[in-house]
């Protein structure tokens, strides 16, 4: 017992001997420091989760903040499923494209006043009849030759007509064939070349039919064709489309054939989708650009072969005026220096209109090509 007694007096006094140094209490100190950190933040947590009053956060005299100036959000369901879209348009971003080229915009109205001055100089004062033929009033002899002036703007020809006035008739006859046959050929390549891409079993008969028309020369055949009819209009605009749609449907067809066996047209075939409505709905869009190069190419062509068919005496008859008959009046006086505003005029004219739709073509063709559209 007295043991016993004495192993604790010696743990007491121990333990009070821990206390009592300095060592000890500085330990104790710091333990206990570390403790009342942790039961702040403990404490500062537990208020910032629970629920405090609009005024409590303002203390500094600004607007307290009340559950009034918050609105909860509508859920629509069915504008949760809506997907988002583009607003893309074709045509809208062909034109955009297009009027961003100031010289085509230029050339295209430069082309519109051009055609609708052809119709509208008729009508203007004190203008002269094409055909009409001009005499002296004093001595009653035809005004041959006549350099441009005042009254005869252009000029004279060879019997006394005015040129502007021929001039201007002149154009309005050309381009009439020029809009003529490139709607024509383009109509019917457009619609063979289609044919002939598409449907797999008529490749064969179109193939023969190419050969038959490509094999023969086209100026010989054109020129035999006005040889044997009644030169006129209407002859020289079906001797040109006999065989113009030719070049336009073998382009096509080659088209087609790159875009008929895609993805989406075979998943189309196999879902029963008409022909006539692939082709025109998922072939078509893609070809605008092609096409309306070759239109507008075309135009310029049928102008200069109607001048070199006139020109060669194939083709319109010598009383109906156009650019082609012009020019083959001025060939004949151009080595007279005094007289070559006869071929000068109508040759600037045939230039203007040839280059004008050859740039119109390229710029729209970059236009209409959907890579271009950003």
């Amino acid at each position: 017992m007295d043991k016993k007694m004495n192993r604790d007096q010696v743990k007491l006094q121990i333990k009070k001997n821990k206390e009592s140094s300095p060592v000890f209490r500085s330990f104790m100190d710091h333990k206990i420091a570390q403790l009342g950190k942790g039961f702040e933040e403990t404490h500062q947590l537990d208020d910032l989760k629970k629920p405090r009053s609009a005024q409590a956060f303002c203390d500094d005299g600004t607007t307290p903040i009340t559950d009034d100036l918050f609105a909860k959000a509508d859920y629509d369901a069915s504008q949760a499923e809506r997907i988002g879209y583009s607003n893309y348009s074709y045509w809208g971003s062909t034109l955009r494209v297009f009027l961003k080229n100031k010289l085509a915009v230029g050339l295209m109205i430069f082309l519109v006043v051009l055609l609708l001055f052809t119709f509208i100089q008729p009508l203007l004062p004190n203008q002269k009849t094409p055909t009409a033929i001009f005499k002296s009033p004093e001595t009653g002899i035809q005004l041959r030759n006549v350099q441009p002036n005042s009254e005869f703007w252009f000029g004279t020809n060879d019997i006394g007509q005015d040129l502007w006035a021929r001039i201007w008739k002149g154009t309005r006859v050309s381009l009439f064939i020029g809009l003529c046959v490139a709607i024509t050929n383009s109509v019917i390549g457009i619609t063979l070349g289609s044919a002939w891409g598409y449907a797999r079993k008529m490749d064969w008969l179109f193939t023969e039919i190419y050969n038959l028309f490509d094999n023969i020369p086209y100026t010989i055949l054109r020129m035999l064709l006005l040889y044997i009819m009644r030169p006129s209009l209407k002859t020289m605009i079906f001797v040109m489309c006999l065989t113009g749609w030719i070049g336009m449907s073998k382009y096509i067809r080659n088209q087609i054939l790159i875009y008929r066996d895609r993805e989406y047209n075979l998943a189309s075939r196999c879902l029963g989708t008409p022909s006539l409505r692939i082709i025109l709905k998922n072939i078509m869009p893609q070809l605008v650009s092609v096409i309306m190069l070759q239109m507008a190419l075309a135009i310029p062509d049928a102008i200069a072969s109607e001048v070199f068919l006139t020109y060669i005496g194939l083709g319109l008859p010598v009383d109906t005026p156009s650019l082609g008959n012009l020019i083959n009046e001025g060939r004949l006086v151009m080595l007279v220096p005094s007289q070559r505003y006869q071929l000068i005029f109508p040759v600037c004219v045939v230039s203007a209109i040839t280059i004008s739709f050859y740039y119109l073509g390229n710029a729209f063709a970059d236009a209409s090509d959907p890579r271009n559209h950003r």
